[in-house]
């Protein structure tokens, strides 16, 4: 519609929202026909599919007629390239109800063997390469917050949750899997369900509130650790820093967690909604006009948030462990409709 609609307007899309289709071949980065066939979806009415940056077609109608449109990008996609995550092996998450990883994969589509999503990351112009990344999704990040708060009152507002979490040093033990409506990436439990481990009388909502923090991170963890075992590295710590954004990343104990738990560095820049740099970015290489460097590392750190891990490994190991005890305790409450898995997934 933005260029006409059915008055003579386009019919496109690029590869990354095509990729979403479960339609497109994501090597050819075309409509697969087998696909098509499978799912019965006649070819002339999809779109035509597109790079990321390009000139595509001008705005038809308001007080920006004329004005080309020139970039399409998904909106994890395009966080990514906002980020600036443009070398092989860096890695970006974004923390809003639910939690979004993508990890740039470079020109190599990796195939998932640990319950991951093999994507497109972007297509910087019609001749440019074709770069992939892995994804994995939480279901349930700043969502746990708001359950907190509108189910269980333990807080008057989301934004207290960072004060109430820091009143105490630890969680006392206390572990939440807050698996509401089953486990996502990297495990696909359906028959997952919510669980809070460790509780004692000296329980406090102090203690509870930092567990939903953690339980944020860790599941993060789960994600990064598959990630690290589909492109052949031995730990997610092997992941020298990881960059972040999100309504939830202005959350400075969330990320000082992150960093604690994964072993790595966290880096949140001064702009946290990344999602519309990245389409910035997209637009301006389709003109000529470049942003930034595609090919030079993301800013220095020191232009930005830093959250360096500040705990002994020892501790970060047993806590992880503990982890997973939790989320294996979590599995089988709900009653599965044919099998008890998404994609036959285990707890690693």
């Amino acid at each position: 519609n933005l260029t006409g609609g059915p008055r003579g307007g386009l019919h496109i899309t690029d590869v990354t929202n095509a990729s979403r289709t479960l339609l497109m071949n994501i090597h050819s980065l075309q409509w697969d026909p087998q696909l098509l066939r499978t799912f019965d979806i006649p070819a002339e009415i999809l779109p035509e599919i597109r790079s990321s940056s390009e000139v595509y077609g001008d705005l038809a109608e308001g007080p920006l007629r004329g004005v080309p449109v020139t970039a399409i990008l998904g909106n994890q996609q395009a966080a990514l390239v906002g980020e600036r995550c443009f070398a092989e092996g860096q890695a970006k998450s974004t923390y809003r109800s639910g939690c979004f990883l993508l990890y740039n994969t470079g020109p190599r589509c990796v195939q998932s063997k640990h319950g991951l999503l093999s994507t497109v990351a972007y297509k910087l112009g019609p001749s440019a390469p074709t770069v992939y990344a892995l994804e994995g999704s939480v279901a349930v990040a700043g969502h746990a917050i708001k359950w907190l708060k509108d189910n269980l009152n333990l807080l008057k507002d989301p934004a207290e949750c960072e004060r109430l979490a820091g009143e105490v040093a630890t969680t006392g033990d206390v572990y939440f899997v807050p698996a509401f409506t089953g486990l996502y990436a990297p495990h696909w439990r359906k028959d997952a369900r919510g669980i809070l481990c460790g509780l004692t009388q000296f329980t406090t909502k102090g203690h509870i509130v930092r567990a939903s923090l953690e339980a944020v991170c860790f599941q993060t963890r789960d994600i990064l650790e598959a990630m690290a075992r589909d492109c052949g590295r031995s730990s997610s710590e092997t992941l020298t820093e990881l960059r972040v954004d999100g309504k939830m990343a202005v959350n400075n104990l969330l990320l000082q967690l992150q960093a604690d738990l994964c072993g790595s560095s966290v880096v949140r820049t001064d702009v946290t909604e990344k999602a519309a740099i990245g389409v910035a970015i997209a637009a301006g290489q389709a003109q000529g006009i470049d942003l930034v460097n595609i090919d030079a590392l993301p800013p220095s750190q020191s232009q930005g948030d830093v959250f360096t891990p500040s705990i002994a490994p020892e501790d970060r190991k047993a806590r992880y462990t503990k982890w997973k005890m939790a989320l294996t305790r979590s599995l089988g409450w709900a009653k599965p409709p044919k099998s008890a898995t998404m994609t036959g997934g285990h707890i690693h």
